[in-house]
């Protein structure tokens, strides 16, 4: 049976985003993310690549082995690439309760590279963006300590929680990602969240379906691929 086209009263603040704050944010989000991480270190030729992540990570709603996460396991074995991804994403983590977590997942796994996918959650709470840039920080700073590289994966929020916060909120990532020295996407999102019409996002407009799922791994793979020996 084919998919029915998602309706659009389902995603309505996605379309406003696009109208009042897209362009914007993007071009502030490039204009960080052309001047940060351009020749990045190679990781080594193995490892573990810890997935620190909420729900968008996490496969919410979908079956676990059709997320990104798992794709990307087996999009590296395709390329010949010897590193493991341990995927660490809880839904409804925030990047309070991922910092409270990281040092045990450093500890026991070891990475080489850990993949920092929080701050949505933060948001949609309206938690202070001082605090949730704060969380971050540390995050990637304790990364950087126990000597593993970090990327930032960077989602927008919903433009109904005013323009002063959701530009405070999408600085964020690359304000921090300028400061530590680290890759970032801006939006893993793009192209699904800012197209209602197409039928990417599940019923209640935050999760990305199971199709959805290869699109957000062609959004991190060339930042990710860049980073590989």
């Amino acid at each position: 049976m084919q998919k029915p086209i998602a309706k659009q009263r389902n995603h309505p603040w996605w379309r406003q985003w696009i109208l009042y704050f897209g362009l914007p944010l993007m071009i502030l989000a490039y204009t960080y993310s052309c001047s940060v991480a351009s020749t990045p270190e190679s990781l080594p030729q193995e490892g573990n690549i810890l997935v620190l992540g909420d729900s968008l990570s996490a496969a919410y709603g979908i079956a676990p082995e059709s997320g990104w996460v798992a794709l990307l396991q087996t999009h590296l074995q395709e390329f010949g690439y010897a590193h493991q991804v341990v995927n660490a994403s809880i839904s409804g983590e925030t990047t309070g309760g991922g910092l409270v977590r990281l040092p045990a997942l450093l500890r026991q796994h070891r990475p080489v590279l850990v993949l920092v996918e929080l701050g949505g959650n933060d948001g949609l709470r309206g938690l202070p963006p001082v605090a949730i840039r704060n969380n971050l920080a540390q995050i990637l700073q304790l990364t950087q300590e126990a000597g593993a590289q970090a990327m930032l994966l960077g989602i927008y929020l919903p433009p109904n929680y005013g323009e002063i916060y959701t530009q405070k909120f999408a600085n964020i990532y690359p304000e921090l990602a300028n400061q530590y020295d680290v890759p970032v996407i801006p939006f893993i999102l793009a192209g699904i969240a800012d197209q209602p019409e197409s039928g990417l996002m599940q019923e209640d407009g935050i999760h990305p379906t199971q199709d959805a799922q290869p699109k957000i791994l062609d959004n991190i793979w060339p930042h990710l691929h860049m980073l590989l020996p």
